[in-house]
């Protein structure tokens, strides 16, 4: 499995509709308040601002950065591949498992790509200015690390730094924004979709220093006005962070207490972020039979240094607990 949220696929192979798949391969936000947008047509049949004057503005505030810091683009997927392009250095350290986008962005620029695995050799040397690539909290084990000591390494060594930070927000932990005027070479790759629970809402950020987003060509008009009018809306619902932060540790808590007394898992990786890793010899199984119960969960054999051994399961609602809580009793009723 490449990507999560494949529900289409699994839909089809199962015989159902994609709705009735509950999906936990897919780490968005499970907080989704109602979104009202008044859209008229006169909105849509002019166009945008091509520098996004009044969404940046609200990014500064929500992010406590300047405007003139912040780069736009359809989605951070599409950040990584337009910052990979355009960035001159030819080799890329990717500090892995990680976003597998990454790599392919790096690929397709043709650069050279070294791999680090940071489970087991963190502290690995990197080439001398060079492109490093780390996600923090990382993905798919959701762990947070403090990089202080490792930012001041890659400093001495001149290097170009991208940081992802698109699961930062759901655990409260510190940001290195903070760096982006102390050190020219940092560019933080921050998605909307995960935390303000807006997949289908293409907007992702590059956020650096001023001087070096002026070199970051950015096409114009790349995001939909109806995009643009959504995350305005939802950066600013004042309740949103507080509701979210707060249904997101009960959900997650309970998840995890799940997954602890189904007595499946030989491993289960303490999160930071809003998904949890485990690791079973019967995951294949494991993933099989969920399946059969429409509950589709994410298998990590497509990542560096790990195997099917390990599935993710997202935090979901109750609802989905339930289900999921009910599923994995059943298999191991039958299966041992």
């Amino acid at each position: 499995m490449k990507h999560g949220a494949n529900i289409y696929k699994y839909a089809k192979q199962i015989g159902c509709t994609s709705d009735e798949i509950i999906d936990f391969s897919s780490n968005i936000n499970l907080y989704q308040p109602k979104a009202i947008l008044e859209i008229t047509n006169a909105e849509i049949t002019k166009y945008a601002q091509s520098n996004y004057k009044r969404l940046k503005k609200v990014i500064a505030q929500k992010y406590a950065i300047d405007t003139v810091q912040i780069a736009l683009f359809n989605g951070a997927t599409a950040a990584i591949y337009a910052l990979l392009h355009q960035l001159k250095q030819k080799k890329v350290v990717l500090y892995a498992p990680l976003y597998g986008e990454y790599e392919k962005a790096a690929l397709e620029s043709q650069k050279e790509i070294f791999k680090i695995n940071r489970l087991q050799n963190l502290d690995a040397k990197v080439p001398k200015k060079s492109i490093v690539v780390f996600v923090n909290p990382s993905t798919p084990d959701g762990k947070f690390y403090a990089l202080e000591t490792l930012f001041s390494y890659w400093k001495k060594q001149k290097c170009t730094i991208i940081l992802d930070e698109s699961f930062l927000e759901f655990e409260e932990n510190p940001s290195l924004r903070g760096m982006i005027n102390e050190y020219e070479k940092l560019y933080i790759v921050q998605s909307f979709s995960k935390f303000y629970s807006c997949a289908g809402v293409r907007i992702g950020a590059i956020f650096s220093h001023k001087k070096s987003l002026q070199k970051l060509q950015t096409p114009l008009w790349n995001i939909s006005s109806l995009d643009v009018a959504f995350l305005q809306e939802r950066l600013q619902e004042s309740a949103f962070d507080k509701r979210s932060l707060k249904l997101h540790t009960q959900q997650k808590e309970e998840l995890l207490a799940i997954l602890q007394k189904s007595q499946l898992f030989e491993e289960i990786v303490q999160s930071d972020a809003n998904f949890i890793l485990t690791k079973s010899s019967k995951s294949e199984a494991i993933f099989t039979h969920l399946l059969k119960h429409k509950i589709l969960t994410r298998t990590c054999g497509s990542f560096d240094f790990l195997s099917n051994a390990y599935l993710r399961f997202a935090v979901k609602d109750k609802d989905s607990h339930r289900q999921l809580k009910k599923a994995l009793a059943d298999f191991l009723e039958n299966h041992e």
